[in-house]
């Protein structure tokens, strides 16, 4: 779905999932109930089906989440790979499960943007980056949509 048309199918003052997807871990970010801000939530990892579900079922409770968005990993071309297609295969699988509207957000060197920051700005450590890097890029690509979603207006 386009973002205009995820748009039209959001309730007001409820929040979005970030999704920054990935076959061993799933960075998660969540925006506030007013769609301002993403930040970053937590990293999943993954493990059985059931499970995952369950952990995204148990973050969209707790949140208020009334739309999903997933980070494609477009190549840089601009051409989706296998990846984007795994990606686009996860999101149509957890539709089955979780009935939320969700759209997918071009993520081209997101983690590499994050990561920039992490080590030139807040000096952090290679394992220290290892453990935020995930949430972190689910909350950049987040705020790219909030961003654009603001732009749009009502």
């Amino acid at each position: 779905m386009e973002i205009c048309e995820f748009k039209t199918h959001l309730k007001p003052y409820k929040a979005l999932l970030g999704v920054d997807y990935g076959a061993k871990r799933m960075g998660i970010a969540v925006s506030d109930l007013m769609r301002h801000i993403a930040t970053p939530h937590k990293i999943i990892y993954r493990s059985a089906w059931d499970k995952d579900v369950c952990e995204l079922k148990k973050i969209i409770a707790e949140k208020e989440i009334c739309g999903i968005v997933y980070g494609l990993p477009l190549q840089m071309n601009g051409q989706e790979g296998a990846i984007a297609a795994e990606v686009r295969q996860f999101a149509e699988k957890l539709a089955a499960e979780i009935e939320l509207p969700y759209t997918f957000w071009d993520e081209r060197l997101s983690s590499a943007a994050v990561e920039r920051v992490m080590i030139k700005d807040a000096d952090l450590s290679r394992n220290k980056r290892k453990k935020v890097l995930d949430s972190s890029a689910a909350a950049y690509i987040l705020q790219g949509v909030l961003d654009s979603l603001n732009y749009l207006g009502d």
